[in-house]
């Protein structure tokens, strides 16, 4: 079901393509060198992809994997199924086996560190060894947090990749990703968990068990609002990178794969995330919160509830250039009650002309419980009058 939204058919407007065919507001004209060879920008707020070559390729992740396996640990944090004060053993097989290997915490054989030091230095410091203890504390295995992880992945639409470690380490190719993928994985992380991303994401350096180590994200001291994301290199790998800045409530994530040289990531990555804020523009459609439409609901103590915008909604544009614009709310309906507030149950269709249509999710603004036998004889009656 779905309807255009009365009273935004949009802003009025100078002729998009011919606006862009003469280069007075092109992007694309003032984008710096971008040598990787799989690269990705996406505007987290409207979902639009800036800029992108090779999106689908799958590339093996390297560090790049840890997005993944901090993903599952905020997930099982927020269902209740892992505290943050929660203190985990190292089994002596896996002391033995991850001690000095990478990037590591230097965690001792008796140490029992808790749920978030492992996040904290498996986010900040890339800790190979963080990753199979929390593993290994939260499922009980390995190969079960990795069931995790590739469940997770399933569940966000992430077709092209598959994880075997929680690390990242080097499996032979059994770990793969896509730059698409990790823009989907990584703006997940950041809008379902935004508390826990800000507590663990952004930090220059980590100090545990007396030792400093710094975060190794060229962003870091460089970029405005720069809080994430993760480096990775292995020599089968190269260089990667998912960096994301925020700036005035706008969200840029951008994938980097490939790379020979460090210096290329650090320098290229700096310039092209400074490029997506200045060459693009965000308009607003909706606040979080904001009431976007309503649904028809069956079943129901209700008959209708209302959509709301989980997170800011914008829609996004060169610089410079405006355009015409439709919006339209779809979901399956009537929805079936019981219904949880907070619930993902529709979606706000963004059309721009010569775009793709940009997708964004609405959710239940309220619980809806569901009804008793005059809710359903109501619902049967009304149906029947439709006929």
């Amino acid at each position: 079901m779905g309807a255009v939204l009365a009273g935004m058919p949009a802003q009025a407007a100078a002729p998009e393509a011919s606006t862009l065919q003469t280069g007075v507001a092109d992007p694309l004209g003032s984008m710096p060198r971008i040598d990787a060879p799989i690269a990705l920008m996406v505007d987290v707020g409207s979902g639009r992809v800036l800029f992108s070559r090779d999106p689908h390729r799958r590339f093996v992740p390297a560090s790049i994997t840890k997005i993944m396996t901090s993903y599952v640990a905020f997930d099982l944090i927020s269902k209740g199924k892992l505290r943050l004060d929660q203190r985990i053993p190292i089994r002596r097989e896996t002391f033995r086996k991850w001690r000095n290997v990478g990037s590591t915490m230097f965690l001792p054989a008796e140490a029992q560190p808790t749920v978030a030091e492992l996040i904290e230095g498996i986010v900040t410091v890339s800790a190979n060894d963080a990753c199979v203890v929390l593993a290994e504390g939260a499922t009980g295995s390995v190969s079960a947090f990795t069931a995790l992880m590739n469940g997770a992945a399933a569940g966000l639409g992430m077709r092209d990749s598959h994880f075997n470690t929680p690390n990242g380490w080097m499996d032979e190719g059994q770990t793969y990703v896509t730059a698409a993928d990790l823009a989907t994985l990584s703006g997940a992380l950041m809008t379902r968990f935004p508390d826990l991303y800000r507590r663990f994401y952004g930090h220059s350096e980590m100090t545990w068990g007396g030792i400093t180590q710094p975060n190794h994200n060229p962003l870091y001291g460089h970029v405005e609002g720069a809080d994430g994301v993760k480096t990775g290199f292995t020599n089968e790998a190269g260089y990667g990178f998912v960096g994301s800045a925020e700036r005035k409530g706008r969200r840029l994530v951008m994938v980097l794969g490939g790379y020979d040289r460090p210096i290329d990531r650090t320098n290229q990555s700096r310039a092209f995330i400074e490029w997506g804020f200045a060459a693009w523009d965000a308009k607003p459609l909706f606040a979080k919160g904001a009431n976007v439409g309503v649904a028809a609901v069956q079943g129901g103590g209700e008959r209708t509830v209302s959509l709301v915008a989980p997170r800011d909604l914008t829609i996004t544009m060169p610089r410079g250039v405006a355009t015409k614009y439709t919006l339209s709310v779809r979901y399956k309906g009537p929805l079936k009650a019981p219904i949880a507030k907070g619930e993902t149950v529709a979606s706000l269709l963004v059309r721009v002309p010569g775009e793709p249509v940009h997708v964004l999710p609405l959710v239940a603004g309220a619980d809806v419980e569901r009804g008793g036998v005059f809710s359903r004889l109501r619902d049967g009656t009304m149906g029947l009058v439709g006929l």
